[in-house]
């Protein structure tokens, strides 16, 4: 059943006496357990889209179902329960403290919920598990790379257990091969019933998703389902052919 149901949302900003209609009327329907890729230029509206999506905005007009529950109305408090309680979120920039450990750094969800320590800190290190760093709790961001920033940011997006991840250009700062490792974290996600959305300039990592949309000047130009790549296939494939390069 769908988790995530808009249905004619209209977003308007006004930008001293100009008005722009960043979304145009959008209805969208996301499964439990779906992957989705939105698309979009530049302007396109896909970011303002993500945004009421993950819940950091609220529709001009329209409807918003989020878990079965009418969103769009909320106020600033009820909105930042259930972004806490649903959703995950993962950013381009990693967004992560930098002086704090990487187990700091994923525990921070769970503070907010007023979990006491030893319990964070157990549900923390078991998302650092999940994601490959169960040996790299104590590092700060700078002793990590992109990569593993990544799944930094990812650990945290998952310790509160959301149905639902977002993800803004998560592979936007990372080369190939990272960006491919992401992409099959993400549909190891998928595959345990967790619903992925992420949003992404770059058709070669939409192949990772099982839906693509996109966006075009504030309305959905198209909405295709597809037989994913598997992101595991190609990583084998690009470390195959690093290996290769290296020999040579």
């Amino acid at each position: 059943m769908p988790i995530i149901e808009i249905t004619d949302v209209v977003k308007t900003y006004q930008t001293g006496d100009v008005e722009v209609h960043a979304l145009r009327g959008v209805s969208l329907s996301i499964d439990e357990g779906e992957f989705v890729a939105i698309m979009g230029a530049s302007g396109s509206g896909k970011s303002t889209l993500m945004n009421i999506i993950g819940c950091l905005d609220r529709p001009t007009s329209g409807a918003y179902r989020l878990a079965g529950r009418e969103v769009s109305g909320l106020n600033r408090d009820d909105l930042a329960e259930v972004r806490n309680q649903v959703l995950g979120f993962v950013f381009q920039n990693f967004n992560l403290l930098s002086r704090t450990s990487a187990l700091e750094n994923v525990e921070l969800p769970l503070l907010y919920r007023g979990i006491h320590g030893k319990e964070r800190h157990r549900r923390a290190a078991a998302a650092l598990e999940r994601v490959g760093l169960a040996g790299r709790l104590d590092h700060t961001p700078n002793q990590l790379s992109g990569g593993q920033q990544q799944r930094v940011a990812i650990a945290r997006a998952l310790v509160g257990e959301p149905k639902v991840v977002l993800a803004d250009e998560p592979t936007g700062n990372l080369d190939s091969l990272t960006s491919v490792e992401v992409m099959a974290l993400f549909q190891e996600l998928q595959s345990t019933g967790i619903t992925v959305a992420l949003v992404t300039h770059e058709p070669d990592i939409a192949e990772f998703a099982s839906r693509v949309v996109v966006v075009k000047d504030g309305l959905i130009l198209s909405d295709d389902r597809q037989t994913p790549s598997s992101a595991r296939v190609a990583l084998d494939e690009l470390l195959a052919a690093k290996a290769a390069g290296g020999a040579a």
